[in-house]
């Protein structure tokens, strides 16, 4: 009996990160280490559909919803006995999430990554990662994106004069700077990437090695921009710090900055710090979390959408990983 557990990055924007416990086509998931979902799916209906199936999707079922403070509450039962199939696999991951819950976070296991490419073809923005070679025939959106929060609630005084939403402008730009052409790298231990099949055109970057140096480690790169637009990436990483620090591969310089960033939303460190794999400075995220508890004691404000601006943190060199 064979299961796995991982983590893999919710991409295009990056906003954080899934982790899994999987057993045949049966997972439980998790993006806080608090609240797990538990899915089935009949991957049995693919078997007859050869390479086609590959493409195919087959819808999930609910098992449960687990919480160590809840417990379980079961999904719909089906009177059927393909789905006591699928009930046993449900009960298998189930019963492994009750033996390593507490073992979050664990490792990354997405190593596959599809990179949009600047005019030089060098990696510009991260737009998708998978586990498997296989899932690299997948064909997501080739533009970049800041993501609809970033749209309303990304504040930076990075460029004077802006008008509209800085979330806007940063995908705008990100994306004038592309040369449309995406392509898929297998990333190693030591960060070098193996550059594989591309997207709309560049077919001669087919087997190059890049050296880890040239993969932005936190996925966009700003290599030749000008020191306002580099702000301007800079403040969208500070923004993403409560996301960002769930990355297993930051080196401590860049750690410690976005853990300052990051105390500027307190309730977002209350939500992901248990899947955080270091903490360099405790009393500060501890700080903000005891804040985060008297935020949501506190009645809401009508205001919601007022979110505080970003102040420019220099984030420190980095050593890029595979993750």
């Amino acid at each position: 009996m064979q299961i796995e557990c991982y983590a893999q990055r919710l991409l295009n924007p990056f906003r954080g990160v899934v982790h899994v416990i999987r057993y045949q086509s049966a997972e439980a998931v998790t993006t806080d280490g608090i609240e797990w979902d538990i899915y089935v799916s009949n991957d049995a209906l693919l078997e007859d559909l050869g390479r086609a199936g590959r493409r195919a999707q087959v819808s999930d079922i609910r098992y449960g919803h687990w919480s160590a403070e809840k417990g379980l509450k079961r999904g719909p039962l089906y009177p059927s006995d393909d789905f006591k199939r699928l009930e046993n696999m449900g009960a298998v991951a189930y019963e492994h999430l009750l033996k390593v819950h507490r073992d979050v976070p664990f490792k990354f296991r997405d190593p596959f990554e599809l990179w949009l490419l600047d005019r030089d073809s060098q990696p510009l923005a991260l737009l998708h990662s998978v586990r498997t070679d296989s899932e690299t025939d997948t064909k997501p959106p080739l533009d970049w994106r800041a993501g609809m929060a970033a749209h309303e609630h990304f504040r930076t005084a990075a460029i004077p004069g802006l008008a509209g939403s800085a979330g806007e402008y940063l995908t705008r730009y990100v994306n004038g700077l592309a040369s449309g052409v995406a392509q898929w790298f297998h990333r190693s231990d030591d960060g070098a990437g193996l550059g594989l099949h591309t997207l709309k055109g560049g077919d001669a970057l087919r087997g190059r090695v890049l050296e880890a140096e040239a993969f932005a480690p936190l996925f966009i790169a700003t290599a030749g921009m000008d020191p306002s637009h580099t702000r301007l990436v800079h403040d969208y990483f500070a923004w993403q710090a409560p996301w960002m620090l769930l990355l297993s591969h930051l080196d401590n310089g860049t750690r410690v900055a976005l853990e300052a960033a990051a105390c500027q939303q307190a309730e977002s460190i209350e939500k992901h710090f248990r899947l955080y794999p270091v903490i360099l400075d405790q009393p500060a995220l501890q700080a903000a979390r005891v804040e985060a508890a008297l935020v949501r004691s506190q009645p809401r404000p009508n205001n919601q959408d007022e979110v505080m601006s970003m102040s420019y943190i220099e984030l420190g060199s980095t050593e890029s990983q595979d993750i």
